[in-house]
């Protein structure tokens, strides 16, 4: 069976690869590789926090005490 990969495992793949190609010694082709792999991590990032704060919504929905979260 394989393990989900975490929340933090994907961000720290993601600093890993903007060190890299912020370091400037990458191989343009492997910048390219590394930008691409980057966007997908960030896109899973961003559905994972939409997710979490979709269900947290939702318990304090449940609860009565739903407060807007504006992101800020």
């Amino acid at each position: 069976m394989v393990k989900a990969v975490t929340f933090e495992e994907n961000l720290a793949a993601l600093e890993d690869i903007v060190k890299r190609l912020e370091n400037g010694d990458v191989p343009l082709e492997e910048a390219i590789a590394e930008f691409q792999k980057g966007m997908k991590l960030s896109k899973t990032l961003q559905k994972t926090l939409k997710n979490a704060e979709a269900t947290l919504v939702k318990v304090m929905a449940d609860d009565g005490t739903e407060e807007v979260f504006d992101g800020q």
